[in-house]
Protein backbone atom coordinates (compact mmCIF):
# COMPACT_ATOMS: atom_id res chain seq x y z
CA UNK A 1 0.00 0.00 0.00
CA UNK A 2 1.45 3.59 -1.03
CA UNK A 3 1.08 6.47 0.86
CA UNK A 4 -2.04 7.56 -1.44
CA UNK A 5 -3.81 4.48 -0.32
CA UNK A 6 -3.41 5.52 3.65
CA UNK A 7 -4.22 8.85 2.93
CA UNK A 8 -7.26 7.63 0.53
CA UNK A 9 -8.23 4.87 3.27
CA UNK A 10 -8.16 7.17 6.32
CA UNK A 11 -10.13 9.78 4.54
CA UNK A 12 -12.98 7.26 3.39
CA UNK A 13 -13.30 6.15 7.15
CA UNK A 14 -13.34 9.79 8.31
CA UNK A 15 -15.97 10.32 5.63
CA UNK A 16 -18.03 7.29 6.62
CA UNK A 17 -17.58 8.15 10.53
CA UNK A 18 -19.40 11.43 9.91
CA UNK A 19 -22.25 10.30 7.91
CA UNK A 20 -22.62 7.35 10.35
CA UNK A 21 -22.87 10.18 13.50
CA UNK A 22 -25.93 11.41 11.34
CA UNK A 23 -25.46 15.46 12.34
CA UNK A 24 -24.53 14.52 15.73
CA UNK A 25 -21.10 16.39 16.47
CA UNK A 26 -17.92 14.75 16.65
CA UNK A 27 -15.68 15.34 19.89
CA UNK A 28 -12.46 14.59 20.53
CA UNK A 29 -11.95 13.60 16.76
CA UNK A 30 -7.70 14.11 16.60
CA UNK A 31 -7.42 11.90 19.84
CA UNK A 32 -9.67 9.50 19.12
CA UNK A 33 -7.73 9.16 15.09
CA UNK A 34 -4.33 9.11 16.56
CA UNK A 35 -5.54 6.19 19.51
CA UNK A 36 -7.11 4.34 16.76
CA UNK A 37 -3.88 4.44 14.13
CA UNK A 38 -1.00 4.25 16.88
CA UNK A 39 -2.01 1.06 18.43
CA UNK A 40 -1.39 -1.15 15.06
CA UNK A 41 1.52 1.21 14.19
CA UNK A 42 2.99 0.30 16.93
CA UNK A 43 1.83 -3.43 16.78
CA UNK A 44 3.82 -4.00 12.85
CA UNK A 45 6.81 -1.55 13.10
CA UNK A 46 7.58 -3.51 15.96
CA UNK A 47 7.03 -6.96 14.55
CA UNK A 48 9.00 -5.83 11.92
CA UNK A 49 11.98 -4.50 14.11
CA UNK A 50 11.74 -7.88 15.84
CA UNK A 51 10.56 -5.98 18.89
CA UNK A 52 13.80 -4.30 19.07
CA UNK A 53 12.53 -1.09 20.47
CA UNK A 54 16.08 0.94 19.28
CA UNK A 55 15.36 -0.12 15.71
CA UNK A 56 11.68 0.80 15.75
CA UNK A 57 12.21 4.31 17.32
CA UNK A 58 14.50 5.01 14.54
CA UNK A 59 11.76 3.78 12.01
CA UNK A 60 9.20 6.00 13.60
CA UNK A 61 11.87 9.28 14.45
CA UNK A 62 10.86 8.96 18.34
CA UNK A 63 13.18 9.46 20.90
CA UNK A 64 13.33 5.40 22.37
CA UNK A 65 12.11 6.75 25.47
CA UNK A 66 8.99 8.30 23.38
CA UNK A 67 8.45 4.79 22.17
CA UNK A 68 8.78 2.79 24.97
CA UNK A 69 6.32 5.25 26.99
CA UNK A 70 3.76 4.81 23.64
CA UNK A 71 4.09 0.85 24.10
CA UNK A 72 3.59 1.05 27.48
CA UNK A 73 0.28 3.32 27.21
CA UNK A 74 -1.15 0.72 24.32
CA UNK A 75 -0.22 -2.32 26.90
CA UNK A 76 1.83 -3.80 24.25
CA UNK A 77 4.93 -4.52 26.71
CA UNK A 78 4.78 -4.84 30.45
Amino acid sequence: MNQNNLHDCVRASMESFFRDLDGTEPANLHDMLVKAVERPLLEVVMEQAQHNQSRAAIWLGLNRNTLRKKLLEHKLID
